[in-house]
């Protein structure tokens, strides 16, 4: 019972909050721009219960995976207050509402996890080793040197240093450190591929003093940090799938069972704070993949948008967008159930999730 509360219950949470703060981006846009909206729904049928107020349906399911909004005439145009009969404009607001209310939500979560007391590492990253040959020695930095800041911003831990190296891959960041009473500003190189062994810069960093200490913000401090955090995740997101295709490493792909694993995970080695973390990364992948030009997905539906906008007003016959978007669908599913069954070969081994 503890395993299914550490692991289930918390990602069933997470899904939730994540899909109804996207399809809640659809529903206020659709209703703004009037598009009649049939049904909004929180978990997938089964119905529960339902009630209806003005036009739309609000409905209770059983499957508490996340939620959905039915519009009317997503391809078909014969209505007037479908989506489809709406101009351009309006439905790509509508269409692109659902990912940006999940960087809105990233944001939230972000914020609430800097003003929630947590115990972080003190004590700067001083420098053990530098090795030889490497961007690090080329920049001048040596043993013994303590970072004090990165391109600007403070470095108070180990993690800290790390985290903003690989924000910095493939760029030259300027790194503050602090040789004998002497600072320094040097440039250093973060690598794409290092060799095997070393760090993007080459040095090898351990802390100053080992010894944690709670830590949180006001609000009014905390905002701006997470508004930083977002736009990081996406700038080491795009690192991420930039070093794949240099060769330093291949993707982790996730499907709900994985996620699910992550979820547990996270609750047990870090502690719920910590989930605050995680799922603003999940709402931030969310809204990424939704808007990527795929059938089925927003960022798709998207692109049968502006197809019409080039052909001048010409629209793709509604009955072959519907097939594209059910090929879609179907690919997706299967592709679902793929992963899922590589992660539940994960945990039948008994293997973490994070290695």
């Amino acid at each position: 019972m503890s395993a299914l509360y550490d692991s289930l219950l918390p990602f069933i949470a997470i899904i939730v909050l994540l899909v109804l703060a996207h399809e809640f981006g659809h529903f206020v846009t659709a209703k703004l721009m009037g598009v009649r909206v049939l049904e909004f729904g929180v978990g997938f049928p089964p119905r529960v219960a339902a009630f209806k107020r003005g036009e739309t349906e609000y409905s209770i399911n059983a499957l508490p995976l996340g939620g959905f909004v039915r519009m009317l005439g997503e391809e078909d145009p014969t209505h007037p207050e479908s989506l489809a009969a709406k101009p351009p404009l309006k439905r790509i607001v509508v269409l692109s509402a659902g990912a940006f209310m999940n960087f809105l939500l990233a944001i939230a979560l972000f914020t609430t996890g800097f003003m929630i007391p947590r115990e972080v590492s003190v004590g700067r990253p001083i420098i053990s080793q530098v090795q030889p040959d490497s961007p690090a020695e080329a920049a001048g930095l040596q043993a013994g040197d303590a970072i004090y800041k990165i391109n600007g911003r403070n470095i108070q831990n180990v993690p800290d240093a790390s985290y903003n190296i690989r924000l910095n891959l493939g760029e030259k960041m300027t790194m503050t450190v602090k040789r004998g009473g002497e600072f320094l500003d040097l440039k250093v190189r973060a690598r794409w591929v290092p060799p095997e062994g070393q760090g993007p810069t080459g040095i090898t960093i351990g802390a100053q003093y080992p010894f944690t200490e709670m830590q949180s913000y006001p609000p009014w401090e905390a905002l701006p940090l997470g508004v930083r955090s977002t736009f990081d995740a996406l700038k080491l997101a795009r690192n991420e799938v930039t070093s794949w295709f240099k060769g330093a490493g291949s993707p982790q792909v996730a499907g709900p069972v994985g996620i699910a694993q992550a979820t547990g995970e996270v609750v047990k080695e870090a502690g719920w704070k910590s989930l605050m973390d995680l799922a603003a990364l999940l709402s931030i992948n969310l809204a990424v993949i939704n808007i990527l030009p795929l059938p089925f997905l927003d960022g798709g539906r998207i692109v049968f948008v502006l197809l019409e906008i080039l052909r001048r007003g010409r629209r793709i016959a509604p009955q072959k967008e519907a097939l594209v978007h059910l090929a879609g669908l179907a690919f997706f599913m299967v592709f679902v159930v793929v992963i899922s069954y590589f992660d539940i070969l994960r945990l039948i081994r008994g293997d973490a999730f994070f290695r």
